[in-house]
Order: structure tokens, then sequence, then C-alpha cells
């Protein structure tokens, strides 16, 4: 697609700063980064805010986080004093599906668990979204086979944008490495076995040799461990 292409030379060779410095220049006020306050996320931000780039920073708040994960949002906030943007759930959709199956029906099936994520998730996204034309991403290859099967850059159909992953052919050690060289904030959890961090009841820790998302909805089988955020051609999603 011309436009992925277009995108793409501007950037190629570039190291994730600059990727983040050329567009934020070249998309003023249609680029934004999307922050769940993981590892990954954590490099991003630190990237945006301390080079003052002109990124819109967000966050989706489905009301189940960690408070560990409140916290590095507070801690975020104090040392950078920048704004990160909070979307919520539609709260009659939300108290609707609550009201009917209660609030833990995601555990029961997978299509209830995506009725849960599409709530507190997949519609705030859509909000967050719009009218932007490149979504920034923390997501990197090695996080699951899902996510080994993608690119750098693609051609989001479901959002009509171009989605880039600048720290996309980072290893996990190389994150860290960053965090702490630059002694950035990060949720503790991951000092207790958590490398992939979501909603409180669908996460837990991992144990040696899982795989990085082992502990993301682990009742279910592996290859549909993903909530539809990162479903670039909707058309494609199995339930």
């Amino acid at each position: 697609m011309d436009k992925i292409i277009e995108v793409e030379e501007l950037i190629k060779d570039l190291e994730p700063q600059q990727v983040l410095a050329l567009l934020a220049e070249r998309f003023k006020d249609q680029i934004t980064f999307s922050t769940s306050f993981g590892w990954e996320d954590q490099v991003i931000a630190d990237m945006i805010f301390s080079n003052n780039l002109e990124i819109e920073v967000f966050t989706l708040d489905t009301g189940r986080l960690f408070p560990e994960t409140y916290s590095v949002w507070s801690r975020m906030r104090d040392r950078y004093k920048k704004d990160i943007k909070a979307y919520y759930p539609d709260h009659e959709k939300l108290e609707a599906m609550i009201g009917q199956k209660g609030p833990n029906s995601f555990y029961e099936s997978v299509d209830n668990r995506k009725e849960c994520c599409g709530i507190r998730k997949v519609e705030p996204l859509n909000r967050a979204l719009k009218g932007k034309k490149i979504w920034i991403t923390g997501i990197r290859a090695d996080q699951s086979l899902n996510r080994e099967q993608m690119h750098w850059i693609e051609w989001d159909e479901g959002h009509q944008l171009i989605k880039v992953h600048p720290l996309f052919l980072w290893t996990l050690e190389e994150v860290k490495s960053y965090i702490r060289v630059n002694n950035v904030p990060y949720n503790a959890l991951h000092d207790r076995g958590f490398p992939s961090i979501g909603c409180a009841p669908c996460t837990r820790a991992v144990q040696p040799g899982e795989d990085f998302r082992a502990g993301r909805w682990w009742w279910e089988d592996k290859s549909k461990k993903e909530c539809g955020l990162h479903i670039t051609d909707p058309a494609s999603e199995s339930v």
C-alpha cells in the first residue's frame, strides 16, 4: 500500500527515538501512542516525554487494572509532568453486561471474554484512534507467535491508519537495559514474574520456560490470546 511504503521510506534505518521524532513532526496532531505501562510502553513514553515530542499519549482504563499499574501511572505523571489521556468503557454497556452475566463472565467462554474486552478495551480504543493517521505501539516481535508474524509497520484496516512498532526488533534485554540506564519508572509486577500485564483477573505470573504471554487468559487455548486491540484486519479474527 502506498501509504505504508511512504512512511516506511521516511523512517527506514532510523533508531526508535528518531522514528518517533520524525513521525511527530510529519504527522502533528494526527499521531498517538497507546500505553498500558508495561516495559516496552515505558521505554516509548520516556522517549516521547524526555524529548518533548508532540505525540499524544493515552491509556485504556478498564476499571480492573492492578494497583501497581495505577501506581506507575502516577509516577509517570509526577516525573515527566505530562498528560496521559485516559479512555473509559461505555458505562451503559458495561452495566448491562455485568447485570446479565456477572462480574467474572470472561472465565466462562472465549465469547464472553471477548465481549468483556470489547466493552472495556476495544470500543474505548476506537474512540481514542478516531481521526488519527499514525498509531504508535510497544509491540515486539518475540512477545507471542501472533506478533512474530506481524511487521513493524502495518496498515490497520479496521481503524484506517498506519501502526508503527518502533521497538519491534528489540529484545526484552534491550528494553530492560534502556529502563535501567535511563532510570525509567516501571511496573513492580515485572519483578514478580509478570512480563505482560493487563487486567488483574486476566493476568498471572508466568513460570520459568513459559511463553511471554502465558499469563494472559491462561485458561484459554494459547492461539486465542489477543483481546482485539491488535487485530489489523477484523475479517481475519477467529473466535
